[in-house]
């Protein structure tokens, strides 16, 4: 007999996560990480990589949608914003040029007029040859318009996390207790002194190919480092406390609050959702994000060179 998961197999190219009763977070890394908890989460089909520039190409020919970063932003959602400030863009990673002062980011990340998913470093690039590698400067709407298109859905961070850990449950990495286990490299990450040395021993400067690198234990490709990953989950700055009692483990966990990722100094609301998984950015000087416990706050209204997303679909 066949299983209810199998009786409702997706399309293609989806990995099956059995469900489980795991331990999120990390108590070793980041304060954000922690504290680690237990959670269970029901099993769920997941896109085994990222979705790709083709993918979306194939999502906005058949529905004419406009990403956020093609769109002039409004002034009425920006009160106080010089009208220079106003026009289509995305930030654009960018190696300094200069000697860095201090660790402001608006030394590698710059704004840059008509960097869009089609074109990912500004007006002049294109993803003619990058067909394969993930989409990028996606807002947290459009990869959730292209899941609706697709019949599936954001995944919750919880689910996102129980995917990249393929079955090792104290493992720091997808690969294991290694991030190059042997010299070699598992994940698009980031090799030298971040933002300015970029060794490029792993052979790429940005982005790479989807299923370049070898897959964790359930057969799921860059879920550590290429690009980071939106999640459903509304950002908060820590984990929940563990539960007192087993009877009490949350299940299927999803952080509904908007106003926990409010910033109160802010003079506009800023609402943030989680990101996973890293990016080709992450490096050991600077952001050891490429685990599987490892989390970001985004805002869902920025867009960048560095985020994708991939799908899930739950059995009925």
């Amino acid at each position: 007999m066949k299983s209810a998961a199998l009786e409702h197999r997706p399309a293609a190219e989806m990995v099956w996560v059995p469900g489980a009763t795991f331990m999120m977070g990390s108590n070793d890394h980041y304060p954000e990480e922690a504290p680690v908890h237990p959670v269970t989460v029901d099993g769920f089909w997941i896109d085994e990589a990222p979705v790709t520039n083709r993918q979306f190409l194939e999502f906005v020919n058949s529905t004419g949608h406009v990403t956020f970063a093609e769109r002039k932003p409004r002034a009425e959602d920006y009160p106080g914003a010089p009208p220079a400030n106003l026009r289509a863009g995305s930030l654009v990673f960018t190696p300094p040029k200069r000697p860095l002062q201090g660790n402001d980011i608006s030394q590698w990340w710059i704004f840059t007029l008509g960097a869009n998913w089609r074109h990912p470093l500004g007006r002049k690039s294109s993803i003619g040859a990058i067909l394969d590698h993930p989409v990028v400067h996606v807002a947290y709407d459009d990869a959730k318009a292209y899941a609706e298109w697709v019949g599936k859905e954001l995944p919750t961070e919880a689910e996102w996390e129980l995917a990249a850990r393929g079955g090792l449950e104290d493992a720091e990495f997808a690969c294991g207790d290694e991030l190059v286990p042997g010299g070699n490299h598992m994940a698009n990450t980031w090799q030298g002194s971040f933002p300015i040395e970029n060794a490029m021993e792993d052979g790429f400067a940005r982005t790479s190919p989807v299923r370049f690198y070898p897959p964790n234990g359930y057969g799921l490709y860059d879920m550590i480092g290429n690009v980071w990953e939106w999640t459903s989950d509304y950002w908060s700055v820590r984990h929940v406390e563990p539960a007192a009692k087993p009877c009490c483990i949350p299940s299927n966990p999803l952080n509904t609050n908007a106003d926990a990722s409010v910033d109160p100094a802010a003079r506009v609301k800023v609402v943030r959702r989680v990101l996973k998984g890293g990016s080709h950015l992450c490096a050991p000087n600077y952001c050891r994000r490429y685990r599987p416990a490892a989390r970001h706050a985004q805002e869902i209204d920025t867009t960048t060179s560095h985020v994708g997303f991939r799908c899930v679909r739950r059995t009925p």
